[in-house]
């Protein structure tokens, strides 16, 4: 059932306090579209969510594979902990038990680029810091984002940009929203308690501060009924994880991308392959992910599932974190 109202007064301080803190929580299910159905609209992509990838070759990187750990390389496997609720990021096969999706096919080239044969691990996503610091998991790809406090404890390669996303309705005239001034009198859908919605709350107060007209927030208790206040016009804008929503754009073909925002913003933020801190790991793991943009495998990794528009030009050891809340 949707519940629509104004968020002013405690709502914005609390927002304003925690926005950093709520970045850091990037469960890829925690906000997630399900999976679409298969009776997509015209103009739709088709992803392939079978068992079978036929992944793209990937060559042996000798000085990434120089800096893999003894340990982690004696049993030749390089055992990565996925979690696969929320396509494209990682999913479930139609065979219901193969891992498939962008977080899997990086994790697999990674592997492979160091010399390694990838050991793909399903776990839920609040599971993998205790898995990290036993050793069950040697990494993380599981849409996690750097920050300061996990900097204490782990270290990381970056291999993507953590990005929020505005769609709209395919015909909307709505084309851009970038800015505060973009969302001034929208009706948008935003998940309660989120980063999103602390920097959607930061915006309108901005706005109302400078005389423009208030955003109208519209929350909504499942993926279903938002989407079909979004079609049935009762809603202009949907703001959430950006993969999710593009996945959803292009398989069902009834909503467009108008705007991409930080998820950090007004910092930038980063989405990395996770390692336990100290063992080497993530170095080569850094150097592997740069062998692999460099031949282009990267790239075509992230076109394939959707997200170009999160690639990284370059991984970066231990990039600057969102700071703690």
């Amino acid at each position: 059932m949707a519940i629509s109202r104004l968020k002013t007064g405690t709502a914005l301080a609390l927002a304003a306090t925690t926005i950093f803190g709520l970045a850091a929580c990037s469960d890829p299910g925690a906000s997630a579209a399900s999976a679409p159905s298969s009776s997509a609209t015209s103009g739709a992509k088709t992803f392939n969510l079978s068992p079978e990838q036929n992944r793209f070759p990937v060559t042996v990187s000798p000085e990434a594979a120089a800096l893999v750990p003894a340990s982690v390389k004696a049993d030749g496997k390089l055992t990565v902990a996925v979690s696969p609720f929320s396509a494209p990021l990682a999913v479930y096969a139609t065979d219901n038990k193969t891992p498939v999706g962008n977080e899997v096919d990086i994790a697999v080239a990674l592997a492979e680029s160091l010399g390694l044969k990838a050991d793909i691990v399903p776990t839920a996503w609040a599971d993998w810091p205790l898995g990290v610091e036993s050793g069950k998991y040697e990494a993380v790809i599981s849409n996690v984002t750097v920050t300061e406090e996990r900097k204490l404890k782990f270290d990381f390669a970056s291999y993507r940009d953590d990005k929020l996303g505005f769609y709209a309705k395919s015909d909307s005239p709505i084309t851009k929203v970038d800015s505060a001034p973009d969302v001034a009198g929208k009706r948008i859908i935003v998940g309660s308690g989120t980063n999103q919605e602390a920097i959607l709350l930061r915006w309108d107060a901005e706005n109302k501060k400078n005389g423009l007209k208030p955003v109208e927030f519209q929350y909504y208790d499942d993926d279903s009924a938002s989407t079909l206040a979004l079609q049935s016009g009762r809603a202009d804008l949907t703001f959430g994880p950006n993969a999710t929503a593009s996945y959803k754009s292009q398989t069902d073909g009834k909503t467009k991308n108008v705007g991409l925002v930080d998820g950090g913003w007004p910092l930038k933020a980063n989405i990395a392959v996770t390692t336990k801190k100290g063992n080497g790991l993530a170095a080569a793991a850094q150097a592997g992910l740069n062998a692999l943009i460099k031949d282009g495998t990267y790239g075509k990794i992230l076109d394939r599932w959707g997200l170009s528009a999160e690639a990284v030009q370059k991984s970066e050891l231990n990039p600057p974190g969102l700071p703690k809340s």
